[in-house]
């Protein structure tokens, strides 16, 4: 996005209430950020809102303030749904410093921990919910949670939570929710399922896009090595005393991630994982120590892919290609935030040349594509989605294309469809 895009307006300019733009200014925001800019002038007019933005844009504070603002002059209530609970509780420390001195009162509905104090929460009427899709159902069937007086309802990283399984229950909680409402919903990207969403669900929804679907972060440095299964490990180990800051590394499946933080341990580095098999105290625990420094790498499925808000992470790993193709942007997408530069590597195994092909479609990039020794592989200039690598000119062209429902395509390794929670 341009540098005259960021400063082009300050927070007073969007019809933000007085108390509210005091406690932005409070919180050391000067600039609102594209979708901020976009989405908060709207929302707050009480207005339905569609935002296609990637994940690091500023999307949470683009809904507190107008739900905020909204809730305080109708005197209705918020509900704010996520797909993990890392990113719940994110949210909820946002909300807590924007809206806490105001006397704001909230309830933190995820799994993974004890339902009691959640309960307790609840039994106090909060002004706003914050929770995963799973857990408020199992409140609302248990009658803890009552729907009737919502007012403003954010749908936050929408094509995560179907990519996850929620579309049932999504379904369950928008049956319950007061037609009557404001409703914003937030993606990344935007399918057709997330369009039959806004279909049925918002009224006339104005639609605002601040970056294409599938754009990467700026100021990340990329680049892809073919390696075979057995050369993955001597390349991390490289890579892990070559780049000395804090470092993500992503796994494919949990037992990986698992395994993994285990033999980064074993090279004397500090190293923590993440992923659905952890508890929740031990997921809170390992974000924790990587935030401080106390793990220098952190382990992870894709679960981190947009929960981790973690600055100056200085690298990237893609120890395994992602299952989503989506996913790979949402995973670079942790390193170079802020104005920093940052540095995403991936390993491909050499059957995986056409999923090297189909991210460099989505990215709009050609990426340089090396050995493991570091040396450049040749392009063809009219390198296509069969994948061709091999003598010719270096750089080369772009190609490659999605295979209908990011099945497998030919030429081996190809982008699946998610076979479960992580």
């Amino acid at each position: 996005m341009p540098r005259e895009e960021l400063n082009q307006e300050q927070f007073y300019g969007l019809g933000i209430a007085p108390t509210l733009l005091e406690r932005i200014e409070a919180l050391g925001f000067e600039h609102p950020t594209p979708i901020q800019h976009k989405a908060i002038p709207i929302a707050c007019r009480g207005e339905d809102v569609v935002g296609i933005a990637q994940t690091g844009t500023g999307k949470t504070l683009a809904f507190s303030v107008p739900m905020l603002q909204q809730m305080s002059a109708r005197g209705k209530k918020g509900l704010i749904l996520l797909p993990t609970r890392e990113l719940a509780i994110q949210v909820l420390e946002t909300l807590t410093k924007l809206g806490g001195p105001l006397g704001l009162r909230t309830a933190l509905l995820i799994g993974g921990t004890n339902q009691n104090p959640q309960i307790k929460q609840l039994r106090a009427k909060p002004h706003i919910i914050v929770a995963t899709p799973g857990r408020l159902i199992d409140m609302m069937e248990q009658r803890h949670a009552n729907l009737d007086q919502i007012g403003v309802l954010v749908l936050d990283e929408a094509d995560r939570m179907l990519d996850m399984g929620f579309a049932p229950q999504l379904k369950k909680i928008l049956a319950k929710v007061p037609t009557d409402r404001q409703t914003m919903l937030f993606s990344a990207t935007m399918p057709e399922q997330i369009a039959q969403i806004a279909k049925q669900y918002m009224k006339s929804p104005l639609r605002i896009e601040v970056a294409p679907s599938g754009t990467t972060a700026e100021r990340v440095d990329q680049e892809m090595f073919i390696v075979s299964k057995n050369e993955k490990i001597e390349l991390l180990e490289k890579l892990l005393h070559e780049y000395r800051g804090t470092i993500l590394v992503f796994s494919r499946t949990k037992h990986g991630a698992k395994k993994l933080a285990r033999v980064i341990k074993d090279m004397g580095h500090s190293a923590a994982e993440l992923h659905s098999n952890r508890s929740q105290s031990q997921r809170q625990e390992a974000l924790k120590g990587f935030s401080n420094g106390k793990y220098r790498v952190m382990v992870a499925t894709d679960i981190a892919a947009r929960g981790i808000d973690v600055k100056n992470i200085e690298l990237v790993i893609n120890f395994d290609l992602p299952d989503q193709l989506e996913d790979y942007v949402h995973r670079i997408g942790r390193t170079g935030r802020a104005g920093l530069a940052g540095k995403a590597i991936s390993f491909a195994a050499p059957e995986q040349k056409n999923d090297i092909l189909q991210i460099e479609r989505m990215i709009k990039t050609t990426l340089p594509v090396k050995t493991k020794s570091g040396e450049l592989i040749a392009r063809k200039p009219d390198a296509r989605p069969t994948g061709s690598y091999g003598p010719g000119p270096r750089g080369g062209g772009r190609g490659g294309g999605r295979s209908s429902g990011g099945r497998r395509s030919g030429g081996g390794g190809g982008f699946r469809g998610r076979s479960g929670r992580r």
